[in-house]
């Protein structure tokens, strides 16, 4: 019952995110974790605002405890990054924190953490279902009464993010952010970051506004994810209180979302290529940048300009930090929100992400819409189409066998250059477009990514994709 994704498991409430699962998946991380000789130093657990979140902590602590493992247990709601940043920070081998992330309120799940602070690796995720499976068959999970376990001293409840946000602190800009006096208007979604971004902020002296940021287990009935859908209200309230900057972030403050002075939606492939593009230009530092296949283009033609590389990777952050490690590059993320620089954490940070924005437009005195125009000045300017499509579970066998077995294709209207399978089916187009059609890590969705000059172009195309699958 325990099956990892591209961003850890995730399961429906009440379905397979149950007591007994969680029990469950403790009882393998303890298995692993013994194995592995690193039982000794215990394992930082965290949580985010969804339903069942504070009490699913306590349940996988019953299970740690009864197996003698000291839980760390983050005694609060916080953004996933604090969890990755102290794993790392204090050279922990695992780490866990609870949450769906982006998905819909139905879910939970759990992301874990390995030595860095990095996304477990499909090599550890497959040993955890494997030692999970055969836990199941014996069903021999001792567990041990939260309270007893607390007053025993084998979970210490306890909170880090102080330590976190002075890390943040201590690498932006702070100074000029004050010198420039900006109102900001923060919407958390509902979720975790709203502690932690306003206490950058207001620290730098700027205004700070919220919205949605009460405690709601059901998003305001939306998807907890900063998408031009989402966030339609903060483009409202940017352009009527005039404020500088919107940003958003996910249920689990690991995603961003941002609004410009104007009041437009920037997408995360515009986000990706500003910081990449000002950490280049005005900053002066150097290095490659990693994106995975379904992220925008423009990223290569940025790099080249500088003469560094872009390299692409598999969708999920895991295989981003890898990449980034191994080529040293500057900066890695991907289109649906998540990146990190060189010298922060191994994963997505939302809050790291936003705070450096706004040191962007502190350094540079410019507007960012102004930053946003002489990106697409320099670089060209193209559309990125992005479907996502449900289908009955009898014909997932089906679409595979067309798209990686057989290798079907349907008739473009434009010449192809290339094909990968790496991760989905991606084509490759002459004229520098792109196509891809790969199936969600994180929900039962097939999803198609386009990106052309034009965007009845994207949209064509994937509309000859979809009618070729019979969406």
């Amino acid at each position: 019952m325990i099956q990892f994704g591209t961003g850890g498991w995730r399961a429906v409430i009440g379905d397979e995110f149950t007591r007994q699962n969680i029990h469950l998946l403790a009882k393998a991380m303890s298995v692993k974790m013994k194995k592995e000789q690193v039982a000794d130093e215990g394992i930082v657990i965290g949580y985010d605002r969804r339903f069942l979140s504070k009490e699913a902590v306590r349940w996988a602590c019953e299970v740690f405890a009864a197996e003698g493992i000291h839980c760390m247990f983050v005694n609060r709601s916080s953004p996933t990054p604090l969890i990755m940043y102290y794993v790392e920070k204090h050279n922990l081998h695992y780490g866990m924190m609870v949450t769906a992330s982006h998905n819909p309120a139905i879910y939970n799940g759990f992301k874990v953490f390995t030595y860095g602070g990095r996304d477990a690796s499909e090599e550890h995720t497959k040993e955890i279902e494997a030692i999970a499976a055969e836990i199941e068959k014996s069903g021999n999970i001792a567990a041990l009464d939260y309270d007893k376990a607390l007053e025993q001293g084998l979970v210490t409840e306890f909170n880090p993010l102080n330590e976190y946000l002075d890390n943040i602190i201590e690498n932006i800009n702070m100074k000029a952010i004050r010198d420039r006096g900006l109102h900001i208007v923060l919407d958390p979604m509902y979720g975790v970051s709203q502690t932690s971004i306003k206490t950058i902020l207001s620290t730098a002296r700027c205004e700070v506004d919220l919205i949605h940021e009460t405690h709601d287990t059901l998003f305001g009935r939306r998807m907890p994810a900063p998408s031009r859908d989402s966030l339609t209200e903060l483009c409202k309230y940017v352009t009527e209180m005039e404020c500088d900057l919107g940003i958003a972030t996910d249920g689990d403050a690991d995603r961003l979302g941002v609004v410009d002075d104007k009041g437009r939606y920037l997408t995360a492939n515009d986000i990706l290529m500003l910081l990449y593009y000002y950490l280049l230009q005005y900053k002066g530092w150097r290095g490659p940048v990693v994106r995975n296949v379904a992220t925008t283009h423009i990223l290569d033609r940025m790099a080249e300009s500088f003469g560094e590389v872009c390299y692409e990777v598999p969708v999920g952050f895991k295989h981003i930090s890898s990449k980034m490690q191994e080529t040293n590059a500057l900066i890695g993320g991907e289109s649906s929100g998540g990146l990190t620089v060189r010298g922060h954490i191994n994963g997505k940070d939302g809050i790291y992400a936003a705070s450096l924005l706004v040191e962007m437009i502190a350094v540079t005195g410019k507007k960012l819409s102004e930053l946003d125009e002489e990106i697409h000045e320099k670089y060209g300017k193209t559309w990125m189409e992005e479907r996502s499509y449900r289908f009955p579970v009898e014909r997932t066998q089906k679409l595979k066998n067309i798209l990686y077995v057989d290798r079907k294709l349907p008739e473009f209207p434009y010449e192809i250059e290339k094909l990968s399978y790496m991760d989905g089916c991606k084509v490759y187009f002459k004229n520098n477009g792109w196509i891809i059609a790969r199936f969600s890590g994180t929900e039962p969705l097939l999803r198609i990514f386009c990106e052309m000059e034009r965007r009845e172009e994207a949209a064509e195309c994937c509309d000859i994709f979809r009618e070729f699958l019979q969406l």
